[in-house]
């Protein structure tokens, strides 16, 4: 027999809390991905990990505050914008980010979500889209696909979800993109991008629900998710936005990359003087 190789340390000691593992998400889920892209994208960086926030909301998305290990705020239930504002306006110096789920960014808060890329608030958002709300019991969502069953849509989800990659676009977002899980060295080298650049910047990464989504789908477990999502993703050129929605019904391509690259200046609140 040959002895096991233990390994004296890991890649992102530095930077995740390891006296919290093992974390708390499912098998299959998508979470733990998402989190290294982003983890790994703060180390290239060059930025000190003093000056790097990370603010999440409620959900199975908002564990990642925990996990890391930087200075980082678990907030209330859809306001992680509002927190990150804050932060970002008392201390411009700072690389705020919210890592945060699609029912946390898009239902409760969506309205901070939509007002802070029109004011183009240099924060930079990590929204983890699984496609319904995963930590509560699988319930329907503003992401989840029409038609999509759900614990409270037994019969296929009747709503029109939102388009994120449009919606962001259309309110003012400076850089808006989107990957999935299976996609971890774009979205990392996204992440890396949208540090570098003033305003507000958005990434979507699709991602594995096997317990919440994928029972209600016909999705046995996380690899089949990733599996569909090599046979049907594709890098969009010169698509139209509006065509960005998601459809898993159909042989419908699911368009990901980067859909938005603009250079607006960011928000600059009115200093008080000039209110004078």
């Amino acid at each position: 027999m040959t002895a096991a190789i233990v390994a004296e340390a890991h890649p992102l000691d530095a930077i995740i809390r390891a006296d919290r593992m093992p974390h708390i998400w499912c098998p299959g889920c998508g979470i733990g991905i998402a989190m290294r892209c982003y983890a790994q994208a703060i180390l290239e960086s060059g930025i000190s990990t003093e000056r790097h926030i990370v603010v999440s909301g409620i959900g199975c998305s908002g564990r990642v505050a925990g996990y890391m290990a930087l200075d980082s705020y678990h907030t209330t239930h859809g306001r992680a914008i509002p927190f990150a504002t804050g932060m970002k306006l008392a201390n411009p110096d700072l690389m705020v980010t919210v890592f945060s789920g699609d029912g946390d960014l898009a239902a409760i808060g969506g309205n901070h979500l939509i007002h802070a890329a029109r004011r183009n608030v240099d924060i930079k958002v990590i929204c983890v889209n699984n496609f319904n709300y995963g930590m509560t019991g699988g319930q329907f969502g503003p992401t989840t696909p029409i038609g999509a069953r759900a614990t409270t849509a037994p019969y296929g989800n009747p709503e029109q979800p939102f388009n994120l990659p449009s919606l962001l676009a259309a309110a003012g977002a400076n850089y808006v993109s989107r990957w999935t899980t299976l996609h971890a060295r774009q979205a990392k080298q996204d992440i890396l991008t949208a540090f570098g650049k003033p305003g507000f910047a958005f990434i979507e990464i699709l991602s594995p629900c096997p317990v919440g989504f994928g029972k209600s789908n016909g999705i046995d477990d996380g690899l089949e998710e990733m599996e569909l999502y090599r046979a049907r993703c594709v890098i969009a050129d010169g698509v139209s936005h509006e065509d960005l929605g998601i459809d898993l019904r159909s042989d419908r391509p699911i368009y990901i990359g980067n859909f938005i690259n603009r250079n607006l200046p960011p928000y600059q609140p009115i200093p008080p003087e000039a209110l004078a």
